[in-house]
């Protein structure tokens, strides 16, 4: 079994893996580097054998969760190594992330910096998923939703079921290892400017990942986000009681139904709650 696995989700990035692939090859001649073509219509399958690494084409595209599973399953190192494949990440950075598993993390992730964000708006919206997500965690969160990440195999594994097919499988997975307590810790890296153009729509995209927002709640711990939105509504309820008994001297309707929306919320989180305790179960 191959040590290292690096696997490289690909759509159309050919003009990237002419750089990448060699360098990759160069650095690691050990490890096993695994292209995942997510249904491309340029000559990256012939980029991949001319350079010595193994491909993964599909037939059309289904997405870069979908690219991570079917490498994850597909490579057998022990360490699994994930980078994009338009060329942002350095292949230096790879031994940085390697050295941060030696000191007994599960999860390295490469944090971007500020000047590595892709626009202004990305980089408002990613701030606000790294403050949520370690307010929620009561962890620090550096980059939530980087793809440049160096996991063990058999902890990422576990959750494959829980992946998405779109983009926001670095959110599942880090809040995945965080729920399951397993060590997660971040290393500063600077991204270059991406080879080609960019898959991220904004305005279908932008849909998406304002999803994310309550999928890292629901992940780690829906009470966390229930039971504020029940108190939210109880406490709508008393101001709305105390408004119409001042000035009407009787309990309204209105009243009644937000106290009821704070019960039904509360009872949705508890049965969230104890649904993503399943999720997360493991048969040992």
């Amino acid at each position: 079994m191959n040590h290292l696995s690096i696997i490289l989700p690909a759509k159309n990035e050919a003009p990237a893996l002419t750089l990448l692939l060699p360098r990759l090859r160069q650095a690691y001649p050990g490890a096993e580097i695994i292209v995942v073509d997510d249904g491309s219509t340029d000559d990256t399958r012939g980029i991949c054998q001319s350079s010595g690494v193994t491909c993964l084409s599909s037939p059309y595209s289904m997405g870069n969760g979908a690219a991570i599973k079917r490498g994850a399953r597909a490579a057998s190192g022990e360490i699994f190594v994930f980078m994009d494949g338009d060329g942002q990440h350095d292949t230096a950075d790879v031994a940085r992330l390697l050295e941060q598993l030696d000191q007994g993390y599960d999860m390295v992730v490469g944090a971007r910096d500020w000047g590595s964000q892709a626009g202004v708006g990305r980089g408002l919206a990613n701030s606000l998923y790294n403050w949520l997500a370690s307010r929620i965690t009561g962890h620090r969160i550096a980059d939530l939703t980087s793809g440049f990440r160096a996991v063990r195999a058999e902890k990422f594994r576990e959750f494959l079921h829980l992946l998405p097919n779109g983009f926001s499988y670095p959110t599942t997975s880090t809040m995945a290892f965080f729920r399951s307590a397993y060590p997660v810790t971040y290393v500063p890296i600077k991204a270059a400017q991406r080879i080609g153009t960019s898959h991220i729509r904004p305005l279908r995209d932008g849909v998406r990942f304002l999803l994310i927002i309550f999928k890292i709640a629901t992940l780690y711990s829906p009470l966390k986000l229930f039971v504020p939105a029940s108190v939210l509504f109880f406490l709508l309820g008393c101001a709305n009681y105390a408004w119409t008994f001042l000035h009407e001297g009787r309990l309204t309707n209105g009243s009644t139904l937000m106290w009821s929306a704070a019960v039904i919320v509360f009872l949705i989180g508890l049965v969230s709650e104890q649904i993503t305790g399943l999720m997360y179960r493991r048969d040992v």
